[in-house]
């Protein structure tokens, strides 16, 4: 099954081929077991999400597969997401320990790699072995050797406990099938005062050129973060469409 998606910017439209590896028809009949009070699902929604609610919000169709690698690494991206001025905000130091969920190709995992020095260490999450061969590939032809691939599940991002200072994640949360257990899984694998980072498109903002179930609010983010062991700790508004929300985990 496939789709489409349109992102404007500076007058164009970018249209983006995805695959929706078939979890609509899966959700949109199964039914709510998975967490009977935590999640809803209506039969008439946004066509860009995939029928399934959580705290009000519908959550997106995975916006690109393996067959839109190519897109990950636009031209374009550097400037609608200015990574270098992302990464400022972050404030890693040699040594850190990062898992960058929904890594796809690697477009920030090297980046990161580079910050985090030979001491540190950056998991690579996907759920797509694809995705990470290639990221392999990418790594070796940089020659970084400290991004260790992971193959996660939708529930789970397969990290080992508290072992990780930071959790970043790049306009994917939104997509996630099972946001409530992700996170939770997430937090398992923070240390004591560990970071996770949400950079997603302001949904505040009209003038963000993209589907609106593939933005969030502020508030959003901070209401579906208050069932976990987290607290806010910051939003940051430097980037061009995007909010940098910060929580740390609580003790």
């Amino acid at each position: 099954m496939s789709g489409r998606i349109f992102l404007a910017s500076s007058g164009l439209a970018f249209v983006i081929s995805f695959s929706l590896v078939g979890r609509a028809a899966d959700d949109a009949t199964r039914p709510a077991t998975d967490g009977a009070a935590r999640y809803e699902f209506r039969q008439e929604h946004d066509p860009n999400g995939i029928g399934k609610f959580y705290k009000g919000r519908e959550i997106a169709h995975v916006m690109g597969g393996h067959e839109a690698a190519d897109w990950l690494e636009r031209p374009e991206r550097a400037e609608e997401e200015k990574p270098d001025l992302l990464l400022k905000t972050l404030k890693l130091k040699p040594g850190d320990v990062v898992a960058d969920i929904g890594a796809g190709t690697g477009y920030y995992s090297w980046r990161l790699a580079k910050l985090v020095g030979e001491k540190g260490l950056v998991y690579a999450v996907d759920i797509q072995q694809e995705m990470l061969d290639a990221l392999a590939t990418k790594m070796a032809e940089r020659k970084i050797t400290n991004v260790k691939g992971v193959l996660g599940t939708i529930t789970d991002p397969k990290l080992p406990p508290r072992s990780v200072d930071l959790v970043l994640m790049v306009d994917v949360y939104h997509e996630f099938d099972h946001p409530f257990e992700m996170v939770q899984a997430i937090c398992q694998s923070l240390k004591p005062g560990g970071r996770v980072v949400f950079v997603e498109f302001r949904a505040e903002d009209p003038k963000v050129p993209i589907k609106e179930v593939h933005k969030m609010s502020e508030a959003q983010v901070r209401k579906e973060m208050s069932v976990q062991p987290l607290e806010w700790a910051e939003t940051i508004e430097t980037l061009p469409w995007q909010h940098v929300i910060v929580f740390r985990k609580k003790g």
